[in-house]
């Protein structure tokens, strides 16, 4: 698409994001998971250093009891842990199991082939300016969120 209008950035931006979504969705559905849940996993998931339940509630913008029964289904479902920081044990750490992240790991592998298949023919720096293009893309949805929370 050459002179893409920033209309047209926004259009493409929002068909990645349903199309992102309505995959999520079957992997929540497999799973039985409730998008809240999908989206709790996926943090603890991603996450730089091991979540607390209370960071995590801020993240989703959640309660505490309302979090600690997110919390709740992904232990019985096998997913999470809850464990005890070795060095102050009345600091909780949430961490995803080996068996869920392998099941994820399943099920996203086919979406990774085909996404390297499509950005293969990009140069390094195509590359670059669509990375570029996401993480502003990202920082500025994060910014109107956290006006609007």
């Amino acid at each position: 698409m050459s002179d893409a209008t920033d209309y047209d950035l926004s259009m493409l931006l929002r068909a990645l994001v349903v199309e992102s979504n309505r995959f999520l969705e079957i992997f929540s559905a497999a799973h039985r998971l409730h998008p809240t849940d999908m989206t709790a996993l996926n943090l603890i998931m991603t996450a730089r250093s091991p979540l607390t339940p209370g960071a995590l509630a801020k993240a989703l913008n959640l309660s505490a009891s309302a979090t600690t029964s997110v919390l709740d289904r992904l232990e019985r479902a096998g997913h999470v842990t809850r464990d005890r920081h070795p060095g102050d044990r009345r600091r909780v750490e949430l961490r995803v199991l080996a068996d869920a992240q392998a099941i994820a790991a399943r099920f996203f592998q086919p979406l990774a082939r085909e996404y390297a298949a499509a950005w293969a023919g990009m140069s390094r720096q195509d590359r670059e300016v669509v990375a570029r293009f996401l993480t502003t893309s990202i920082a500025a949805t994060t910014r109107v969120r956290e006006e609007l929370s």
